[in-house]
């Protein structure tokens, strides 16, 4: 889920939109996750946040879509984090074989180099996010199948 603010956002696709989520997505996620998925990719909400999953499914269920795996910020503190000493990064895609991390945040994609994630860093206003990401992730395919040969 991105935290940005961009001046344009999706409509639900459902009554009632008010009260029930404080969130509004950015426009083109639902279009961005369901061509990802129509052309074979799986999709997950990486998230720092604490809403519960079931909330975060729920919301973006709302805008008709649905996810394969869903990360926030307490299945993080227990499944990557648990007894380290050393503190790690708020979001660590790659313990979940996620093979590319969409965030706004340039410190997530700073730390992705760091420690081996490949990410995509979000801008404000950028109208042809989505067909970048797109095209991000079938990079990335034909990079690892190429890496398996």
């Amino acid at each position: 889920m991105s935290r940005h603010r961009p001046t344009r956002r999706s409509r639900p696709s459902r009554f009632p939109s008010t009260g029930l989520y404080q969130e509004r997505l950015r426009l083109g996620t639902p279009e961005l996750i369901n061509t990802l998925q129509s052309l074979g990719y799986e999709v997950w909400v990486y998230t720092s946040s604490f809403r519960s999953e079931g909330y975060i499914r729920r919301l973006f269920h709302h805008y008709g879509t649905r996810f394969d795996g869903i990360v926030n910020g307490n299945r993080h503190l227990r499944e990557v984090q648990r007894d380290h000493k050393t503190i790690l990064p708020q979001k660590l895609p790659n313990h979940y074989r996620i093979s590319l991390h969409v965030d706004d945040e340039t410190v997530i994609c700073t730390l992705g180099g760091q420690y081996g994630f490949r990410t995509y860093q979000l801008d404000a206003q950028d109208d042809d996010w989505v067909k970048k990401i797109i095209a991000r992730a079938d990079e990335i395919r034909k990079l690892t199948a190429y890496e398996r040969k």
